[in-house]
């Protein structure tokens, strides 16, 4: 029988048509309707030659139409490719070529792109959100098909979803998620987060990245909630939405929240029915655990990647205020340790690489069997890349990329934990630590800092407030001012983006005595 996440609309279609499913701006569906429309998308994929096994690409803004054609996918036996609408054209094309796409769906923001490189791609048939000339519109695609359709059988380990990774260093790989992966991540959410059949989810987030698509979307779908889909992530139209819609649920990272705390009038704002805020990314910063947790507002709090589908570690809502800073505790069906560079469990207390096993864990890098092989050791344990720590009783900190640490004098700096210190300085809105090449030292610490509106914090006030905190080779010996941090779709700050704006700027240069 089938049981792939295709299943899970179709089953909702049979036992709660009437439930109120997806809602887009003026748009509604049932579940009953949307099950509908999927099955006229899936004749529409067979009668464009698409079979079991090909790769469906979508490139828009968090639109239905993407979540449509996502489930019409997954009923197929067909993978699913979400595109990153903030990739040049050539970054579009290699992806394109690697995944061999047959057929895209696209934006109508993100037409020029695409048409600027149409000769370059494998792929057969082009379809448009809107009407576009030269291409077939959504409507026109699916116009005339049948509403009612069959059940593809689908097996755990096939392949639902082909993710590419940001690729902030070489090029991008395809994470290929397989439909068991996609169900036990949502088993791993359902033992940490509890989500209700009568679930409100709001969908911020951009859904070509894995905390948009997988976090509660699809587990809302599962159970039998209502999506509300906004069409991109705009503070006040969160709030806005949270308010009209009383939201109970909501993924985002720490940026998103700290952006909607700064909205005027935040603290008139009804945010009564917002139980859960689900982050990832970053840690949040304890001043945003207190501010939101004074509106009645809890964060759950998590740890994981596109290859693990993503969730690895949850932290507690209950023990939030006593575990500030950490990841959590491993989810309840994944396995996660600390190893050191001989690929050993490392004791608790001891800083090494992060790596983690389960049923969420990717099936490989699609055409890279090489560097599945590096990331997927002999015994399953996938090795993430990150730097982090367990304490005695279980819990993980995550100190940051194994690429992103400063070496300076010989020590090991994680710009993670510099970060986390100037964040609590008054005045700091954002923050950002990089290293940079030191004739003395090797590299030196270098933090990048965005002022709250109004204030005019110095770069001796920040160096003041990290001292006593850090270790003093830990110190910033190098601190610049910006308006905003460069940061990718994740809100991730783009450390390589970040290092190569400091070498073309003017360095205003501290320079703390002493290393030890």
């Amino acid at each position: 029988m089938n049981r792939g996440i295709g299943f899970w609309l179709s089953r909702r279609a049979e036992l709660t048509p009437h439930w109120p499913a997806l809602a887009f701006e003026d748009r509604a569906w049932t579940y009953g309707e949307w099950n509908a429309e999927v099955q006229c998308v899936r004749h529409a994929l067979r009668e464009a030659g698409v079979s079991a096994g090909d790769r469906i690409a979508a490139v828009t803004m968090n639109e239905p139409e993407f979540l449509t054609l996502a489930f019409a996918c997954w009923q197929s036996g067909v993978i699913f490719v979400p595109l990153n609408f903030r990739l040049s054209g050539p970054e579009l094309a290699y992806t394109l070529q690697d995944a061999g796409v047959s057929l895209i769906l696209c934006g109508n923001e993100f037409l020029g792109t695409v048409e600027a490189i149409r000769g370059e791609l494998p792929v057969r048939r082009y379809v448009s959100v809107a009407p576009a000339p030269g291409w077939t519109s959504w409507r026109e695609f699916i116009s005339g098909m049948p509403e009612t359709g069959w059940a593809h059988p689908v097996r755990d380990d096939e392949v639902a979803i082909l993710m590419y990774t940001s690729g902030t260093t070489g090029r991008s790989k395809g994470a290929m998620l397989t439909h068991g992966n996609i169900f036990w991540n949502n088993v791993n959410c359902m033992h940490a987060f509890g989500l209700a059949d009568d679930e409100r989810t709001l969908v911020c987030a951009p859904l070509f990245h894995i905390g948009g698509l997988n976090v509660t979307p699809l587990y809302t779908v599962e159970r039998g909630g209502t999506v509300y889909l906004l069409r991109s992530f705009d503070p006040g139209a969160v709030l806005d939405v949270v308010e009209r819609h009383r939201i109970n649920s909501m993924f985002g990272v720490p940026a998103m929240f700290l952006f909607m705390s700064q909205t005027e009038g935040f603290d008139r704002r009804d945010l009564s029915s917002l139980r859960l805020a689900i982050c990832g990314g970053a840690p949040v910063p304890e001043p945003l655990i207190e501010l939101y947790s004074r509106r009645g507002v809890a964060f759950a709090q998590g740890y994981g990647l596109t290859e693990t589908s993503p969730f690895c570690t949850v932290l507690p809502t209950r023990e939030l205020a006593r575990k500030v800073g950490s990841a959590g505790v491993a989810a309840m069906y994944t396995e996660v340790r600390i190893v050191d560079g001989e690929n050993r469990p490392a004791p608790p207390g001891t800083r090494g690489e992060i790596a983690v096993r389960g049923p969420n864990v990717m099936k490989g890098y699609w055409n890279r069997p090489e560097a599945t092989a590096e990331a997927i050791d002999a015994e399953g344990w996938f090795h993430t890349g990150d730097i982090g720590v367990e304490d005695a009783e279980g819990y993980f900190f995550i100190l940051d990329r194994k690429k992103d640490m400063v070496i300076t004098g010989g020590e090991n700096v994680y710009p993670a934990e510099v970060e986390a210190v100037i964040h609590q300085i008054e005045g700091v809105a954002d923050a950002g630590v990089v290293g940079l090449p030191d004739e003395r030292w090797g590299e030196r610490v270098v933090a990048v800092v965005v002022r709250k509106p109004g204030s005019a914090l110095s770069a001796a006030e920040i160096l003041a407030g990290c001292e006593g905190k850090l270790a003093r080779f830990k110190l910033p010996r190098q601190i610049e001012f910006t308006d905003v941090l460069p940061r990718n779709a994740q809100g991730k700050i783009l450390k390589r983006v970040l290092r190569d704006q400091l070498r073309t700027a003017p360095a205003s240069v501290l320079s703390p005595a002493g290393k030890g």
